[in-house]
C-alpha cells in the first residue's frame, strides 16, 4: 500500500489549484487471501456514485460533494478505511433512496484523501472485492448496509478463455492506438498487465460504455461470461473509433480556423449517413407531399424545386436551413388560385347590408352594382373602394358586412402609424427575423385569394426616413398592377386582382394624390338625429342590454328619450359617444337590478338625467338673439360638420383690422375680402365711409385652441362686419356658409350634408348658402332636411338683406 501512496503522490499536483482532471490510475494487487477476507467487515458505510462503476483492483479518483457521502467517508476514516461503492440508477437524482441504487457494488479502500479549494473532497479509492447489498441498516446521516461478498467463478485451465483474454488485450491496444482521447502510453500499460481479472477490470473502467452495461459486467459472477460481455463492448467501441477516424480523414481537407463549426456539422451528417437515417428526410418529404396539389405558376414551381434541393444538401442545424424551410412553408400555406365562391343573390346581399347598417344607401348601391356585373359577366377585377367620412359612422364594420353579403372571407389591416414600407412588402430573407409583408401574411391567415380586405385609416400612414408606405400601396391598390404584386420575402409575384380592397379614411386631404387617384372615393356623411334614433333602437340598445346582462329585463326607450340623449349629451357625426351614453344608462339600470330594486320598464327623461347628470350641451346658445356683430357660421371638419360663431367688435382708432381665433391664411383673406367689399358698398348700407378710417376692427372666432381655415366663412365674416357697423342684429335661428368675392359674388362650398346635420343638431331653422349648392341639397334625403328652410343667394347684398334685422 505504501507503494501505491508514493505513486499517487507523484500524480497529484503540489498546488491543488492547478488540478484540471484526475486520471483513472491503473494499479493492481493480488487477490485477497483467506485471512484478509475473514477480517472484512459485514456492515459497510456506502457512498453512491453517478455515471461510474468501480471494479475490483482499480484505483479511481472521485470527487465527493454530497453530505451523506462526506459523512460515510468520515466514518470509514475513523475505523478501517473500508467503504462500499455502488452506482445509482439515475444520474439526475440528487438524493437517491435505497431503491434508486443498484444492489451489487465494490468494496473499496480509501487510498488518499485531498480537500479541494471549493470545499469538496477528492478521494483515491481502490476497489477490492464485489459484494451484494442484503439490507440497508440506515439511510441517515449516511447509507450503511449489511452485505454479502461475492466470489468470482474462474474456469479451470481452459485455452479458449486464454484466447478470449488475448483478444480483449488486442482490442484494447487497437483502441488505445486509434482513439484520440486515450494517451498512447495506455497500450504499453496494457501489454504489461499479467493478471487476467485486473486486465478486464482496467479496460472496462476506461471504455465509453453505458453505465448499465458496466454494471451488468460487475454483477456477473462467471468470469468467462464477464469477459465475453467486455469483448462485445470492445468490438462496438473499436467500430466507433474507426468510424470517427474515417469521418475525420474524410473532412480534414475542408477544415480551416473559420470552418470549425462547419466541420462538426459535416461529422454529424456523415455519422447519420453511415447509420442510414437522416431526420431531414421526413420534413422534406412532408413538404413535397404538401406541394403535390398546389396550383402554382411555373416560377413558383421552379423556386420550390430549387429550394428543396438546397434543403437536401443542408444539415438542419445550419442557420440557412430554417430560413429556406420557413420560406417553403409560406409558399405552401398561401392560397394560390384558391377562391371562395361569391354569392350572387342580390336580394340576400341587400338584406344583409340593411340589417347590419342603417342608411348608407350610396355604398350599398355600389356593392350591389359590383355583384350584378359579376353575376352577368362571371369575371371582374375587384374595384378599389375608399370610404371617407367622420369617425364613428361604421366605415370599418361596413366592410365586414360587405364580406358577409358577398360570402367572402374578411381580413382587416390597420395602417394607422405604419411607417415602414417593409411592413407591406416584406423583408428580404437575408435579414435576421425577416417576415413576409402584412398583405401576404393576411392572405395566408384567411386561406383565400379573394377576401374583402379592409385597409383601415389609410390617411394616417406614417412617412419618414424608414420609408413611405403610401408609395408601397400604389402597386397594391392599382387594378392594372396588383395581379403581379411582388413581396420581398416571398420573392414571387402574387395575384391580388381578385381581392376586394376597401380603404377607410377620415380626410382625403391627408392621402397622397397618386394613391387617391387609384381609389374610387365614396363620401360618407354623419347621421341625422332621426337616423341615430333608429340605430340606437335597432343596434345600440339591444347590444348594450346583452353586454350588461339585461336581456331578460324589459326596458323601453321612447324616441323622445333617445333624442334627448343625442342632443343634450353628444356632439358627433357618428354614434360612438351615443353608444357610450347608452352603456352608462345600462350600467345604472344593471346596478338597480343587482340590488333587487324596482326598475321601471319605461325609461324617462328624468331617469336619463339621473343616470347621466345634467345635460352637457344646450342649443339655446345658437338660437337666441345676439348683439350686433355676432353671426352663426357652418364649418366642415374631419370629424363632421360643426357650428362656429364669428364676433366683430369696433373701437376708436386708425382703421386697423385684427383677426384672432387661430385662423388660417385662407380665412384671414376671406375677412380682408369681406371688409373691402363693405368699404366699397358702405353707402348702400348707410354706413359713413369715414368710420372705417377712425375705427379699429377686431374679428374673433371662439375656441381659439382649435385651428380653423377655409373660404366657407366668407359671407359669415361679411355679415358680422356689416352687423357691427350698422348696429343691426342678425336674425335668430339663422346660420350661413359660402365664399365671397370682391365683386360680392357668393360661391359654392363643400361639406353641405355635414354642415346641414350640424345645423340641425344645433336647432338652426334657416340656412343661407350659394344657389349653386342647391343641387347638393337636392341629393340629400328629405329626412335630413325636415324642419330646415334654405335660402339660396347669388350676391352678398342678398345675404345681408336676409340676415340683418331692421333697426
Amino acid at each position: 500500500m505504501s507503494e501505491i501512496n508514493s505513486i499517487l503522490d507523484m500524480l497529484v499536483p503540489q498546488n491543488e489549484q492547478e488540478m484540471e482532471f484526475m486520471p483513472i490510475v491503473p494499479l493492481g494487487e493480488d487477490e485477497m487471501d483467506e485471512t484478509e477476507r475473514a477480517s472484512l467487515p459485514a456492515d459497510l458505510p456506502i457512498i453512491v456514485l453517478r455515471n461510474t462503476v468501480l471494479f475490483p483492483n482499480v484505483v479511481l479518483p472521485i470527487t465527493v460533494a454530497r453530505d451523506k457521502s462526506v459523512k460515510a467517508i468520515a466514518e470509514a476514516q475513523k475505523t478501517n478505511k473500508w467503504v462500499g461503492v455502488i452506482a445509482q440508477k439515475d444520474s439526475a437524482n440528487d438524493d437517491p433512496s435505497p431503491d434508486d441504487i443498484y444492489k451489487v457494488g465494490t468494496l473499496a479502500k480509501v487510498v488518499k484523501q485531498i480537500k479541494m479549494p471549493d470545499g469538496n473532497i477528492t478521494l483515491f479509492i481502490m476497489g477490492r472485492m464485489r459484494f451484494h447489498t442484503d439490507e440497508f441498516l440506515q439511510t441517515d446521516p449516511y447509507f450503511k448496509a449489511r452485505i454479502t461478498y461475492l466470489e468470482d467463478v474462474y474456469p479451470k485451465k481452459d485455452p479458449s478463455f486464454d484466447a478470449l483474454i488475448s483478444s480483449i488485450k488486442d482490442y484494447g491496444e487497437k483502441i488505445a492506438q486509434q482513439s484520440q482521447n486515450i494517451p498512447s502510453e495506455a497500450g504499453i500499460v496494457l501489454r504489461n498487465i499479467e493478471q487476467q481479472s485486473f486486465l478486464m477490470h482496467f479496460i472496462a473502467s476506461n471504455i465509453t460504455a453505458k453505465l448499465q452495461e458496466k454494471q451488468a459486467m460487475l454483477e456477473e459472477d462467471n468470469v468467462v461470461t464477464r469477459a465475453e460481455k467486455l469483448l462485445n463492448l470492445l468490438q462496438a467501441e473499436l467500430q466507433l473509433v474507426e468510424l470517427k477516424n474515417e469521418i475525420t480523414n474524410k473532412t480534414r481537407a475542408d477544415i480551416d480556423k473559420q470552418q470549425r463549426e462547419y466541420f462538426l456539422q459535416q461529422q454529424m451528417k456523415s455519422i447519420k449517413e453511415e447509420l442510414g437515417a437522416d431526420p431531414n428526410d421526413r420534413e422534406i418529404k412532408d413538404l413535397q407531399k404538401r406541394a403535390e396539389g398546389m396550383k402554382w405558376t411555373e416560377a413558383a414551381k421552379e423556386l420550390f424545386k430549387k429550394n428543396i434541393e438546397k434543403l437536401e444538401r443542408m444539415h438542419s442545424s445550419t442557420p440557412d436551413y430554417s430560413v429556406i424551410y420557413n420560406h417553403l412553408d409560406l409558399m405552401l400555406d398561401l392560397p394560390w388560385e384558391t377562391y371562395t365562391e361569391d354569392s350572387y343573390d342580390l336580394k340576400k346581399a341587400q338584406k344583409v347590408l340593411d340589417n347590419d347598417h342603417y342608411g348608407m344607401e350610396k355604398i350599398k348601391d355600389r356593392i350591389l352594382e359590383y355583384l350584378a356585373v359579376l353575376k352577368l359577366k362571371g369575371d371582374l377585377k375587384s374595384p378599389i373602394l375608399c370610404f371617407v367620412g367622420p369617425p364613428g359612422i361604421g366605415k370599418t364594420s361596413l366592410g365586414k358586412s360587405i364580406a358577409s353579403a358577398v360570402s367572402r372571407k374578411y381580413v382587416r389591416l390597420s395602417l394607422g402609424g405604419l411607417h415602414d414600407e417593409s411592413e407591406l412588402r416584406g423583408h428580404r430573407k437575408t435579414y435576421i427575423g425577416a417576415m413576409p409583408g402584412r398583405i401576404i401574411q393576411s392572405l395566408r391567415k384567411v386561406k383565400s385569394s379573394n377576401p374583402v380586405f379592409i385597409l383601415d385609416e389609410v390617411d394616417k400612414l406614417g412617412r419618414d426616413f424608414r420609408g413611405d408606405p403610401s408609395s408601397a400601396l400604389l402597386e397594391i391598390l392599382d387594378p392594372e398592377q396588383n395581379n403581379s404584386f411582388y413581396d420581398n420575402y416571398l420573392e414571387l409575384e402574387y395575384d391580388l386582382s381578385k381581392v376586394l380592397f376597401i380603404a377607410t379614411a377620415n380626410s382625403l386631404a391627408d392621402i397622397q394624390p397618386a394613391l387617391r387617384d387609384r381609389m374610387e372615393i365614396i363620401q360618407l356623411s354623419g347621421y341625422s338625429p332621426e337616423e341615430k334614433i333608429e340605430i340606437a333602437k335597432r343596434h345600440l340598445i339591444p347590444k348594450q342590454k346583452e353586454m350588461h346582462g339585461l336581456s331578460k329585463t324589459p326596458l323601453k326607450f321612447s324616441d323622445k328619450v333617445i333624442l334627448k340623449m343625442i342632443q343634450e349629451y353628444t356632439r358627433e357625426s357618428g354614434v360612438r359617444e351615443l353608444d357610450r351614453i347608452v352603456a352608462a344608462m345600462m350600467r345604472s339600470i344593471a346596478k338597480q337590478v343587482a340590488m333587487e330594486e324596482v326598475v321601471p320598464q319605461q325609461v324617462t327623461e328624468a331617469r336619463v338625467e339621473e343616470c347621466l347628470g345634467k345635460p352637457k350641451f344646450n342649443n339655446d346658445i345658437y338660437t337666441k338673439g345676439h348683439p350686433p356683430g355676432v353671426v352663426v357660421g357652418l364649418a366642415w371638419t374631419s370629424v363632421g360638420g360643426d357650428i362656429l360663431f364669428i364676433e366683430t367688435s369696433l373701437s376708436k382708432g386708425k382703421g386697423g383690422l385684427t383677426l384672432t381665433g387661430n385662423l388660417g391664411n385662407v380665412m384671414k383673406e376671406s375677412a380682408s375680402a369681406a371688409l373691402s367689399y363693405l368699404r366699397a358698398h358702405a353707402e348702400d348700407l348707410k354706413i359713413d365711409p369715414a368710420r372705417f378710417d377712425e375705427t379699429n376692427i377686431h374679428t374673433h372666432v371662439p375656441e381659439g385652441a382649435v385651428p380653423k381655415d377655409g373660404p366657407s366663412a366668407g359671407i359669415t365674416m361679411l355679415t358680422s362686419l356689416a352687423s357691427a357697423f350698422t348696429g343691426r342684429k342678425v336674425k335668430p335661428y339663422l346660420a350661413m356658409t359660402g365664399e365671397i368675392t370682391l365683386r360680392g359674388q357668393v360661391l359654392p362650398v363643400g361639406g353641405i350634408k355635414e354642415k346641414i346635420l350640424a345645423a340641425k343638431r344645433a336647432g338652426i331653422k334657416d340656412i343661407i348658402m350659394c344657389r349653386q349648392n342647391e343641387k347638393d341639397v337636392d341629393e340629400i334625403s328629405d329626412q335630413y332636411l325636415k324642419g330646415l328652410r334654405f335660402h339660396y343667394v347669388d350676391t352678398a347684398a342678398e345675404v345681408l338683406e336676409m340676415a340683418l334685422m331692421k333697426r
